[in-house]
């Protein structure tokens, strides 16, 4: 086992063994435990009672996060010469198509997001084995997928995030930085959960809010109080 470092000792030490904390405890705690000495992201994990490998209890969904995520999204909009004045309007930091579908092929995926349009999807298809592993395939579901490319990238640039529940049954999501006071770290989390709960699958049964993790990098997790949202 890793030995501790004493920043890590002294972050463990604000928390109590054992107890699950509030959203609002948890929210101004997370910035308090904090190690990094860089302004770390902050994340929540939210484990759900759903079976992943069957379709009808997948959980997938987006939402907009109130106060972003702290983060400066780098977005490629891949649209037709139409389009490019919009996408480049909104905010895409990378406008075009096929110099960026070559560069995506020799390997180039430097990007958190592609939005694209629905007459496009079929230039994409081959591109999935770079694309899909690293979560950056567009999807009609998570609003990438549009001819509404200004709205879709303003979206993206303010906040909208895309979950998908992992084959343990776990949501990921960056909801955050430490530098955000703890009233916007607990809304922007209050807002994924919230949303969370509207996408439980009528075939999940029993608990479907099983534990909730508050965290920042490197730092140790915040457990939080499932009776309060389930």
């Amino acid at each position: 086992m890793a030995k501790l470092t004493k920043k890590q000792k002294e972050a463990l030490s604000k928390l109590e063994k054992n107890k699950v904390y509030t959203l609002d405890e948890a929210s101004a705690l997370v910035k308090e435990v904090n190690t990094a000495k860089f302004d770390a992201s902050v994340d929540l994990a939210v484990r759900l009672g759903v079976d992943p490998r069957k379709a009808n209890q997948m959980v997938r969904g987006v939402v907009s996060l109130p106060h972003g995520t702290g983060k400066d999204v780098k977005v490629l909009a891949l649209v037709t010469p139409d389009k490019e004045a919009e996408a480049t309007a909104a905010g895409a930091d990378y406008v075009g198509l096929d110099e960026y579908l070559q560069k995506i092929k020799d390997g180039w995926t430097d990007v958190d997001v592609i939005v694209t349009m629905p007459a496009v999807m079929g230039k994409l298809g081959p591109l999935g084995r770079v694309l899909g592993p690293r979560g950056l395939m567009p999807n009609p579901k998570s609003g990438t997928v549009t001819m509404d490319i200004g709205k879709a990238v303003a979206e993206v640039k303010a906040g909208k995030i895309d979950f998908k529940v992992d084959k343990y049954g776990i949501i990921h999501a960056g909801i955050g930085k430490v530098s955000f006071d703890a009233a916007k770290i607990r809304e922007n989390a209050a807002e994924l959960i919230q949303t969370l709960l509207k996408l439980k699958p009528t075939a999940s049964k029993g608990v479907y809010v099983k534990s909730i993790y508050l965290s920042s990098t490197m730092s140790p997790g915040i457990a939080i109080d499932t009776k309060s949202v389930n």
